[in-house]
Parts: structure tokens; sequence; C-alpha cells
């Protein structure tokens, strides 16, 4: 018998993962050139070399013990240190080592932070299209997920929407820029006026409201686009970042948590989330990337690469007569589907060995989500299965 909390996660496994697995299915009929997998968010981009480089050195000549051992639970504090410079550097502020807590990847950010804030039965609202993890982390904790429905105009956050859902119980909001399934960046105009109804709220509930960033995509923004950084506009934001993208190392789980002094009782955050990181079994964040990210914090990967992929899949979909929303970030292609049921469209792609997750996996049924982080290869190879799909629904 398995536990109560794990039946609906059963029976509601990943579309995401499912869809992987399928493809690795056909990729075993058919071949690999032959599968065109935009299923997972699984970045084709190798690693900046001085990844690799910082890898050899640190093993080279670094003490086995400090290379494999335990150091204090928010990571080690030169690390930690590098982290805050490197956003001060690049932000205008003025964090220190003791502001940053090195995790293990985003989701494990996310987990500390709700476990560090949540009481049970409170309330973490968040905006469809979402990434679906979102209700298992805060379901972890006895909390309840608000969603708030999609503005399929625009998908900015459903501000109006928003503001109705928000209540005493609110003690969270997660969000995610750039955006994860849509590749959209959440405007200026979209945090001030976030910002502008969480601090109504806070002065009626009297008691803080968190604004949660989940930001694994922060560094792929295109066509000069600005992601803002979302602490600038609300006191009690708290980040979560993961290098799974911006340095293609998704396998490594590394990443860290930014909490401003400015966040309502700051101290206690801060120790609560350290404590929060041993008590969740992970204790810390692993040791040989985070000497890695501390000589390798302003690295990136080749972002020209997605870009590339994003215009041609963008233009190839398009030109076939499929609604697409031009992403400004992230590397996810967000599709309407042609037909109102987009598992049916989804099934109908298999037969020309396109592989897709539908909308209603992001709580946003009736498109489909296309992750370009693949092989331009792949894309060219998939123009010829998209153009047969698009005359068998007749655009």
């Amino acid at each position: 018998m398995i536990a109560e909390k794990m039946k609906p996660l059963v029976a509601n496994n990943s579309a995401v993962r499912e869809m992987f697995e399928e493809g690795a299915r056909l990729k075993g009929i058919y071949g690999d050139e032959n599968v065109y997998d935009f299923s997972l968010g699984n970045p084709n981009v190798a690693p900046p070399q001085a990844i690799m480089n910082a890898i050899i050195d640190i093993l080279n000549e670094e003490p086995a013990n400090r290379v494999h051992g335990y150091m204090s639970n928010a990571g080690f504090e030169t690390t930690r240190y590098a982290v805050a410079e490197s956003l001060n550097r690049r932000f205008g502020t003025s964090y220190t080592e003791h502001n940053i807590i090195m995790s293990v990847g985003a989701g494990s950010a996310l987990n500390v932070i709700l476990k560090t804030i949540l009481n049970p039965g409170e309330e973490v609202i968040t905006f469809a299209p979402y990434f679906l993890e979102y209700g298992g982390y805060v379901r972890n904790y006895d909390g309840e997920l608000v969603v708030v429905p999609a503005d399929t105009e625009t998908f900015q956050p459903n501000l109006d929407a928003f503001e109705e859902l928000l209540s005493e119980k609110t003690r969270a909001v997660i969000i995610n820029t750039p955006h994860n399934p849509t590749g959209v960046i959440y405007s200026d105009e979209t945090l001030k006026r976030l910002t502008r109804i969480l601090l109504k709220q806070e002065a009626e509930n009297g008691s803080p409201i968190f604004l949660i960033s989940d930001e694994p995509y922060r560094e792929l923004a295109y066509d000069g686009a600005v992601v803002p950084w979302v602490p600038d506009y609300y006191k009690d934001t708290i980040v979560g970042y993961s290098f799974s993208k911006s340095l293609s190392l998704p396998g490594e789980r590394i990443g860290y948590i930014v909490i401003p002094n400015q966040v309502e009782d700051h101290e206690n955050v801060i120790t609560a989330a350290t404590i929060a990181t041993r008590v969740m079994g992970m204790v810390n964040a692993p040791s040989l990337m985070q000497l890695v990210i501390e000589r390798c914090i302003d690295e990136k990967c080749d972002i020209a690469f997605y870009e590339n992929n994003r215009n041609q899949l963008y233009n190839g979909l398009t030109g076939f007569g499929f609604e697409c929303v031009k992403p400004e970030g992230a590397f996810y292609l967000w599709m309407k589907s042609p037909v109102p049921d987009e598992k049916e469209f989804v099934e109908a792609a298999k037969e020309f060995n396109i592989l897709m997750v539908p909308g209603s996996s992001f709580a946003c049924p009736g498109y489909v989500r296309l992750a370009y982080c693949v092989s331009f290869e792949t894309i060219m190879s998939s123009m010829e299965g998209f153009g047969k799909l698009a005359e068998k629904y007749g655009l």
C-alpha cells in the first residue's frame, strides 16, 4: 500500500516524462534520427568548456575532503559569496553570502522555500499555464495550490482573476519568467501591477505574502529582451534559481536561493531555510558542482543556438498555418491545437514520429508545448512531418 499523498501523483504521472519514455520506445523502432522528440527540456547544447576545465582543475587542485565532503548546510561560503557578487554586479544589489543558500536545482529550491514559509491549509497561487510539479511541491507541506486561469491573449498573468482569488489564506505566489511553457517574459507593467495587488492584500491580511520567483530560464532571453529582477519590485520576494539551463547542467542538480534582507523577518527565514535543506534530506548541494559554479559563475551556454532553433521552428510552424506564441525566452514553443482536444492532436502527431506535450499537462488545454532545446537537425528533419500534420488538419 502506498501513502495517500502519493496516490494522486501516481494517477496523474507527468505527461512530459511519459512522452519522453514514448520517444525512447519509438527511437528503438525507427532510429534516433527519425523521431522528433520535443517533449523534455533537456538541453542539447554542451556546457561551456570552462565548466569542463573547472571540473578537471578542481579534481587536480582541491583536497579530496573539500571536493567530496560536507560543508555548511547553506553551502560553501566562498561559492555563496561568488553568487552574491555576481548578482550585485548585474542588478545593483548589495547581497552577501548570508543571503544565498545553495540548492539541489530549482525544484529543491522551491521545496526548501515552501517548507520554510508554508503552514498546513494555507494557499499558494500560481498562473496557468504552469509547471505542474508546483502542485506536488505545495501539497508536500499540506498547502493548497490555487490556479489563476490563463490569459490566452497575451499569456501574461491574468491579474484581474488573480486579485479575485487572493484571501486571508494566501501565503505565497509562484511566478516563472521567462516562462515554461509559453516562453513569455513578464513585463515591467505586469510586475508593477502584481506588486500593487500584493501590497494591498498584505495590508488587509496583516501578514506577509511571499512572492516566489522561479527562475531557471533567466539567462535565456532573445531579441534584446530584458528579464526584470523581481526583488526590485516587491520586498517579500524569494528567488529560486538553477544552472540546469543556463549552463546545460540539468543532471548535476545545482542552483541557489536568494533571500534578500528586505524580506519580512529575513534572519529567521534564512535560518529556517538553511535548516530545511538538512531536514528534507538533501543536507548540501553537491560539493563538486558548488566549486565549479564558484569558478564559472558568469559563464553562459550558447544562447544563439536556442535562438536559431526558435526562429526555425516558429517560422516553419507558422508558415504551415499553426498558431504559435513567439517565445521571448526559455526554450519552449507554445502552439494552439487546431482542434479543441489537444490530446487528439498530440496522438495524431505521433503518426509522423513527432512528440509534443499536451497543454492540459500545464493546466491549459487546447495548446501543446514543444521543447526546442534539440539539435537543429531534428528541427529541420521534423518539418516534413509537421507539413503533413498541417495538411491532415486542413491548415
